[in-house]
């Protein structure tokens, strides 16, 4: 961790809160990172993404959260009962993700094209998927849900000492009726559970964020604030998601990026 040189990018439009300004810490991305550092970094709130990893670093602003699920205290509620049973005819599989292949690539085209038209990922390309999910600066899988031969969805995966990183999943766009990200989250905890490790890490929950949502509807969900992993209560209301948004500081505040 001593020889991990840090830089720091200029403000820019920050991808989760209209109208602010968004700085983020980041390691330099052409050092690869053992599994041991990957976790402390993630244990001080560092997420990946492709050979990036990186914080957010705005002192004007505290509603990025990191998040983790506490698998040994997780309880399913009915709606996600329902995702369960709804994918039951699904096979999961494994593989390294330097070994993805034109179908993981097609699945991640669709699913940009009609899920996320309005993001800064569209349109996708080759390219940018190898970028973002195949490359990796260390230990990543897909874990993959699959129909007899057709792929289903697929979760993005980075192992940790104490769990796995959830970095991105994506799935079939054609069938909301599966609850297939809700599905993959499922699936993790349960992948986390069988090899005895204690959490799945979300990445950054932003509480005034509609998208982001469905991270509070997972129970024993834990944030970092002030340097500190907080447990918060199972299930969160709306009303109790908005207070904990204003504890954090106000978000309709316009910052000038210069």
């Amino acid at each position: 961790m001593k020889d991990i040189q840090y830089y720091i990018t200029p403000p820019h439009q920050c991808s989760y809160i209209e109208g602010r300004a968004a700085r983020m810490v980041f390691l330099d991305p052409v050092k690869r990172i053992d599994t041991v550092t990957l976790s402390e970094l993630s244990r001080q709130g560092f997420r990946r993404s492709g050979d990036f990893v990186y914080r957010p670093e705005c002192n004007h602003c505290r509603q990025c959260l990191s998040a983790r699920i506490r698998v040994d205290s997780f309880k399913i509620n009915s709606s996600q009962q329902k995702a369960l049973k709804r994918n039951k005819d699904l096979r999961l599989e494994t593989r390294a993700t330097y070994h993805a292949t034109d179908v993981h690539y097609q699945l991640y085209e669709r699913y940009i094209r009609l899920r996320h038209a309005d993001g800064d990922m569209y349109p996708p390309s080759r390219e940018q998927f190898e970028k973002f999910l195949v490359d990796s600066c260390t230990n990543s899988f897909f874990l993959e849900m699959w129909l007899g031969d057709q792929l289903m969805a697929v979760a993005t995966c980075d192992h940790l000492d104490d769990g796995i990183s959830a970095v991105y999943t994506f799935f079939d766009p054609d069938l909301p009726q599966r609850s297939l990200g809700t599905f993959a989250i499922l699936q993790q905890i349960e992948w986390a559970k069988r090899n005895q490790l204690p959490y799945v890490y979300l990445g950054y929950w932003v509480p005034s964020a509609p998208k982001m949502k469905y991270k509070a509807q997972f129970a024993a969900l834990e944030v970092l604030m002030n340097g500190q992993w907080t447990c918060l209560p199972d299930h969160l209301s709306d009303q109790e998601i908005e207070e904990l948004s204003k504890s954090l500081g106000p978000v309709n505040q316009m910052i000038q990026i210069y």
